[in-house]
């Protein structure tokens, strides 16, 4: 039986183990660190019927719900909001957040984004070759638009960053819920002083504040609502940026082409980045409330289930060539699915709430930093960067570049 989670050998490619066991159906059993066993879907199809069915629960105060990694036994972790809840709290949180993710607002928040990356590729070209494309790009981007959206003071970065990686970098449990405890902490001084300042609503979470009425809203869901955006609004979308960037010098053909005409092939470039890069490396963890029969197999009631991104957006009765990188995949009808069908962001009532945030800063990100570094180049080897490693969050610590 398969371990689970297994280490990438290319940034943008799963595990050689996880390709091994798509090759064989959609729906497998793997073992987890601490000796269980979970159902890990592969499939496309499967994935997209397991995600919206409502006898699979995302519940993470459960006892039997699985704990992929030994940091997730954490209590900080149990549960997170919005991902971790069902209807109907999940419902009620989710719509006090919708005006705040939708497609308009997001708009009228892209001209400030596209400010902040022509700045900060300013600065990153004063200081000269070498950079960390991390630490001078790919992060402040999303910190600094989610600590505006949020009203979290931006000058805490540094603080809530570190915080974040050692939550969801952290080797056991112990590591999370100190790191978690750090943030929680912080997040509940913030949410007081918002209580008491004088028409004190400046973002999200000065908005929520006055609303909480200890049924619809407790204090308990705004803290962990204020966690899960805060972690969950930079992280990943750093990270995207960064394993994107390789992902295209990786592939120059891809990165001309790009060049060529980036206002029409950066959002389908997003796409393909998206599909391929999958930092998350899994689109939901559930349990099952009854037994379910799929694909020829009985997940029983108790039994947990993973859906891997990186593998059902690799389905090969889905996508032509699916470990293939290409930014004109949705142009040229690369397979059944294309554009935005694939599963990076999830699928069902708990698909990611900042998708339409993600999207527009990665397509901010990628057109400011081509256009104005046309000669920007790795600094070191892809097999020597210092990739994360032991966890189902891909990424780099670091990203040195040159130009």
């Amino acid at each position: 039986m398969l371990s689970y989670p297994q280490d990438r050998a290319c940034p943008y490619q799963p595990s050689p183990g996880y390709q091994e066991i798509g090759r064989s159906g959609p729906l497998h059993r793997v073992s987890l660190w601490d000796g269980s066993s979970i159902w890990m879907v592969t499939g496309h199809a499967t994935a997209r019927s397991l995600l919206s069915d409502p006898r699979l629960s995302a519940d993470r105060s459960r006892d039997d719900f699985p704990v992929v990694l030994p940091r997730f036994e954490a209590p900080i972790f149990k549960p997170i909001a919005i991902i971790g809840f069902d209807p109907p709290v999940h419902d009620i949180h989710r719509r006090m957040l919708a005006p705040d993710f939708s497609l308009k607002h997001v708009r009228d928040m892209r001209g400030g984004v596209e400010e902040l990356t022509e700045r900060l590729v300013d600065d990153m070209l004063r200081k000269g070759p070498p950079a960390d494309l991390v630490e001078d790009f790919a992060l402040p981007i999303p910190s600094m638009v989610i600590s505006q959206l949020l009203g979290v003071p931006y000058e805490d970065h540094a603080f809530f960053e570190a915080k974040t990686v050692g939550l969801l970098q952290a080797r056991d449990a112990a590591g999370a819920e100190a790191a978690g405890q750090a943030l929680w902490d912080y997040l509940d001084e913030l949410i007081s002083a918002k209580e008491r300042a004088p028409g004190g609503t400046d973002g999200v979470l000065g908005r929520l504040a006055g609303r909480v009425d200890g049924e619809d809203l407790t204090r308990e869901d705004l803290l962990r609502i204020a966690l899960a955006l805060l972690i969950g609004g930079h992280d990943t979308t750093s990270q995207m940026i960064a394993l994107g960037v390789v992902t295209l010098l990786e592939h120059p053909g891809q990165l001309a082409a790009l060049r060529a005409a980036p206002a029409e092939a950066v959002p389908a470039a997003v796409e393909e980045l998206l599909r391929m890069v999958s930092v998350t490396d899994v689109s939901g963890v559930r349990v099952a409330n009854e037994d379910i029969e799929i694909d020829g197999e009985v997940i029983r009631a108790g039994e947990g289930v993973l859906v891997s991104s990186s593998m059902t957006n690799r389905d090969p009765a889905v996508y032509a060539d699916p470990y293939t990188f290409d930014i004109h995949r949705a142009a040229r009808g690369g397979g059944t699915a294309s554009g935005r069908q694939h599963l990076t962001f999830g699928f069902g009532i708990h698909q990611c709430l900042g998708q339409n945030l993600a999207r527009m800063e990665l397509e901010v990100a990628f057109t400011t930093l081509l256009a104005r570094v046309p000669g920007l180049r790795l600094a070191a080897p892809v097999g020597e960067l210092p990739f994360r490693s032991g966890g189902t969050m891909q990424g780099v610590h670091r990203l040195p570049v040159e130009w």
